[in-house]
């Protein structure tokens, strides 16, 4: 990018000033057009494509826009895109980075324009900017196509250095130390399309013909004279052309005449005044003339430069005074005079407000329809000029950013040239001016853009001449009181757009009406101090409606008299609850992101059926079950309605789902549903009741717990004993359990057989141990037993503590995993006579052999010799004297 200290960047008008047509439909009138200022149109966010038209191309044909007034204002009114805080916000930009800003359009513009067919080829660029580098380093890639030396210390360019680089379409050499060049050495670069060798040394260059090239740029050097060529003449693609000189002679651009530029920036800072002489310059064919001048200097340049065809000129580095003022007019008056002069750009000037009174009344003679005049600075005094307001063809003054260093004048002398100018626009911004007086007659403004000044409620304050005034932007102001804005609006019939963002409003006035102008259709509040009771103060018939950025806690709902808004923002405020449309029947975009919107609701989309635009992301969104109904609603509308969706929908608590999307947040509808829970809850408890019910009846459940009771407790107490007395070693060779009405043939008859034998018998008359309970005797003699005999009878099957004792026995067979049970039938016991809870019986006699007591004094013989069998095996007893071994 060219540029030097003092705004030196060549910058053509059409972006930094307006928007003009393009070709043979370039003049303003023949195509209707409207011209508006760019820092207005550019700022402005209702500018949507169905309202301007781009017109650009390749081939140096003016890339500018034409809008017609009446399409402006439809695009304020009637915008789609209005609502996002960029939107507005944009128009809020602060107006010093305004010349930067085009000034990187304006280079983006020629350096895409010959790169977007390998603008995806980014292997094919090579940067070797301010890296210190004293020559082109060897090992570039052959296929390199845009190369970037600028801000190094080349001081020299050989042939070998770019000849190998046939593919190559940009070369940047500004800001080195080139003092000569050959042009020739860019003949095997038939590519070659933007060279930049700005800010160099060159004093001298041998030229050679470059077929492509689009954009040669040789400013800000040390040249005598331009430095043209005669084979510059054959650059027939060239629409670019940037020279330097400290002298000029009227044939020096006549080798490129016959071409037709886009662009002529012309460094005029190494100019000196020749005593007595007045050199001249002719320009054929050019649609911009960016001249600059050096930035310390008074303007003393008496040289006459004419231009044909021309459209948009910018003059950069103007300092004036008093004398030097007819000297700055008079070179206008040449350059000004074509009629095809649309727009014109000052940049950097410093004058008195005499000589900018007298610029103005030139200019209002002159075809100009777009002044734009960037970072002015009034010096000596302000004083009353005379200043009449003939018929003009200007439409639009743009001043952006004034430093006053007077700091006594009075508000008349000041401020009345402006108030009582003819034209359609004014901006003054980024200027401090602390008031604008009313028109003292009907005035001809339709858009008044005042951002950034220090006005104060008092502005416009009945004033009845603006009937005409259609936009009036006063953002970034002092404006306190929202009453008094809408009282300033009541003498203004045809206003349409306000935007007062940006200041400090406030409104607590809930005992008097709000008074605004009923032609309001589109106002910007954002950014401001307003609460709820803002909505008692608003145009009736506003369909666009910014708050944004306030502090509004809750939209009422029985706001009225907004029956025609259509679009409403109040994002970054601190709304906790979504809001529906109630008396808002014409509602259809709402943006309510950055809010405090934890639950909204689901029946949103049933209360705003018009609704096409909704944004409420970055919310801290509740995760819950209310939550899930508005998640299903959004899924039930059409794609694009909820704006940001997915992406900016996350959960914010519970903390187990934060950060979570609200399309992935899902829970049951057993969850979310409490009838269904109740009705859940209570079939399964029922189901549980009759089961229950079921095994108490059917299965003596009630029994089997106790049972499972005492042996847990049994098992606990053993568990507190310590390890060593754990370690048992077995003291009987079976325990005996029967009925006592079975005792006699048990002490008569199976007794005395096997203690005859000297097997060691249990027996709970003699072998349980005071104190103890019953149970836990029963769990020691089986578990002190090597083998548990049961005698069957059916008095058995009538004993429970016969029952206790085969459960324990039963279990200790799992437990230990051996087979110590021996099952006598001494009497047959009918199966249908067996209680239901004795299943474990029925299921031993079923699965296990048992010996059934003879009745055949002849069979009993071998009775006991099975039974003497199952004790055959050798056996440590552990008696209270001694050990017996068996």
């Amino acid at each position: 990018m060219r540029g030097s200290e003092q705004g030196a960047t060549a910058v053509p008008c059409e972006v930094r000033g307006v928007v003009l047509a393009r070709g043979a439909r370039s003049s303003a009138r023949a195509c209707g057009l409207l011209m508006i200022p760019a820092a207005l149109l550019l700022s402005s966010p209702f500018a949507g494509p169905a309202q301007t038209r781009l017109l650009a191309d390749q081939a140096g044909e003016d890339f500018l826009l034409c809008l017609n007034l009446g399409a402006y204002q439809d695009a304020l009114k009637n915008s789609n895109n209005l609502l996002g805080h960029s939107r507005f916000h944009v128009m809020m930009e602060d107006r010093k980075t305004t010349v930067g800003s085009f000034h990187f359009v304006y280079i983006m513009i020629l350096i895409v324009g010959t790169m977007v067919q390998f603008s995806d080829e980014s292997e094919f660029t090579v940067n070797k900017s301010n890296q210190g580098l004293t020559r082109v380093p060897k090992g570039l890639p052959p296929k390199t196509k845009v190369l970037d030396m600028s801000q190094n210390h080349v001081s020299e360019l050989h042939l070998s250095d770019i000849s190998f680089l046939s593919q190559l379409k940009v070369l940047r050499l500004s800001h080195n130390r080139l003092q000569c060049l050959d042009i020739s050495i860019f003949k095997f670069n038939q590519d070659l399309e933007y060279l930049d060798l700005s800010h160099n040394q060159l004093q001298k260059i041998s030229c050679h013909p470059i077929t492509n090239l689009k954009h040669l740029d040789l400013s800000f050097n040390d040249f005598d004279a331009l430095p043209i060529c005669k084979e510059f003449g054959n650059l027939t693609q060239l629409n670019f052309l940037g020279v330097s000189a400290k002298k000029l002679e009227p044939l020096d651009l006549l080798p490129i005449a016959h071409l037709h530029l886009s662009v002529i920036l012309l460094d005029l800072k190494g100019y000196y005044e020749k005593e007595h002489e007045t050199e001249s310059l002719q320009i054929l064919n050019t649609k911009t003339l960016h001249l600059v001048f050096h930035p310390n200097n008074i303007f003393s340049v008496r040289a006459n430069i004419s231009v044909n065809s021309l459209k948009c000129l910018q003059l950069n580095n103007i300092k004036l005074n008093d004398m030097s003022c007819q000297v700055f007019v008079k070179f206008l008056s040449q350059l000004t005079r074509g009629p095809n002069l649309l727009n014109f750009t000052l940049n950097h000037v410093e004058t008195t407000w005499q000589c900018l009174v007298v610029v103005f009344q030139f200019l209002w003679l002159r075809p100009v329809e777009y002044l734009n005049i960037y970072n002015l600075t009034i010096v000596e005094s302000i004083d009353e000029e005379d200043f009449t307001y003939p018929e003009t063809s200007l439409k639009a003054l743009t001043i952006e950013h004034v430093t006053n260093r007077v700091f006594f004048f009075t508000q008349t002398a000041l401020y009345t040239v402006f108030s009582e100018m003819n034209i359609m626009m004014l901006t003054i911004s980024d200027t401090h001016f602390i008031h604008m007086l009313c028109p003292q007659t009907t005035s001809t403004f339709k858009v008044l853009n005042f951002t950034q000044n220090v006005f104060t409620d008092s502005i416009f304050q009945k004033c009845t001449t603006l009937v005409r005034l259609e936009t009036l932007i006063l953002q970034k102001n002092e404006l306190k009181d929202l009453f008094k804005v809408g009282l300033m609006t009541k003498d203004m019939p045809s206003l349409e757009v306000l935007d007062v963002s940006w200041n400090y409003l406030e409104y607590d006035r809930h005992d008097r009406n709000c008074t605004w102008v009923g032609s309001i259709v589109v106002l910007n509040l954002s950014s401001n101090a307003l609460t709820d009771s803002v909505f008692s103060c608003l145009p009736s018939r506003v369909r666009v409606l910014d708050l944004h950025n306030n502090k509004i806690t809750r939209i009422p709902e029985d706001v009225t008299g907004l029956e025609a808004l259509q679009e409403l923002n109040v994002a970054f405020n601190s709304l906790a609850h979504l809001p529906g449309c109630g008396n808002l029947d014409s509602l259809s975009v709402l943006t309510v992101d950055h809010n405090s919107i934890s639950n909204p609701s689901a029946h949103f989309f049933e209360s705003c059926q018009k609704i096409r635009s909704i944004n409420a992301g970055h919310n801290p969104f509740q995760c819950t079950c209310e939550l899930r109904e508005f998640i299903q609603s959004i899924g039930q509308v059409s794609s694009g309605v909820v704006e940001g969706w997915p992406d900016s929908y996350q959960c914010d608590y519970p903390g187990s789902y934060k950060g979570t999307l609200l399309e992935d947040f899902h829970v049951s509808p057993l969850t979310c549903n409490t009838a269904l829970l109740i009705i859940t809850i209570g079939v399964t408890g029922l189901v549980l009741a009759v089961t229950l019910t079921a095994l108490c009846v059917c299965l003596d459940l009630p029994w089997y717990l106790r049972m499972v009771c005492q042996w847990a407790q049994t098992r606990r107490r053993a568990r507190n004993v310590p390890l060593d007395k754990l370690q048992r070693t077995l003291q009987f060779h079976a325990f005996i359990s029967y009925s006592e009405h079975d005792s006699a043939w048990v002490k008569n008859e199976l007794v005395p057989s096997l203690e005859k034998e000297d097997i060691q018998i249990c027996l709970h008359e003699r072998n349980f141990v005071p104190g103890k309970s019953i149970v836990e005797n029963i769990i020691n003699c089986i578990e002190k037993s090597y083998k548990s005999i049961f005698v069957l009878s059916p008095n058995f099957v009538q004993s429970e503590w016969c029952h206790y004792e085969l459960y324990f026995a039963h279990h200790n067979l799992f437990h230990e995993g051996s087979d110590n049970l021996i099952l006598i039938l001494l009497e047959p016991i009918p199966q249908n006579n067996i209680p239901s809870k004795y299943h474990k019986l029925k299921s031993l006699m079923t699965q296990r052999t048992y010996l059934e007591w003879p009745k055949e004094k002849s069979k009993r013989g071998l009775f006991w010799a099975n039974i003497r069998a199952a004790f055959n095996v050798k056996l440590i007893l552990n008696t209270e004297d001694n050990d017996v071994e068996m």
